[in-house]
This record gives structure tokens, sequence and C-alpha cells, in this order.
């Protein structure tokens, strides 16, 4: 499902113009990409939460040039979800 698919089950379902509701759910998505980046977790009850990760340093290798590297310690985001959530996804 892509972004417009769900704009567009949104306005099917709740008769809303679909320019306000693509409003909204861009609004929502740069909303979460904020706290995100300002290392704060979202939270949705029922649904699932949107974290911030800490990936440690670690050594990886280029193989192709036969070399070591070391990747710095960083941040990466995750999306936790709810118990409700992976209940009716298993269905």
């Amino acid at each position: 499902m892509t972004k417009a698919d769900i704009v567009n089950e949104i306005t099917k379902n709740t008769g809303i113009d679909k320019n306000t509701v693509l409003t909204t759910v861009e609004a929502f998505m740069e909303v979460v990409k904020g706290s995100l980046a300002k290392d704060e977790n979202v939270y949705l009850r029922g649904f699932g939460s949107f974290i911030v990760k800490k990936r440690a340093q670690k050594t990886a290798r280029n193989i192709s040039k036969n070399t070591t590297i070391i990747i710095p310690e960083h941040n990466i985001p995750a999306f936790k979800p709810a118990k409700t959530f992976i209940v009716a996804v298993k269905k």
C-alpha cells in the first residue's frame, strides 16, 4: 500500500476531501521524522512505537578492496508494533 492508497482509503472512509487528507498524512509523517531526528520516540497506543535505536561502533570489511573499515556509532529509526497490532496481523 502506498501513500496515495492510504489517502484514497481515508478519503473513502471519512468523506474528507483528498487534499486535506494528503496534507494531514504528510504533516503526520513530518512530525514523526522530526521527533525521531530530535531523538524523541513516538508512541501510538494500540498501533505501535516509532523509536530511535542506537547502533554501536563496529568493524567491517570492504571485500572489494580487502580493507577493514570502522562504522561509527549511529542512530536508526525503527518501528515496534503494539501487541494488538501483532494479533490483528496474525489472524
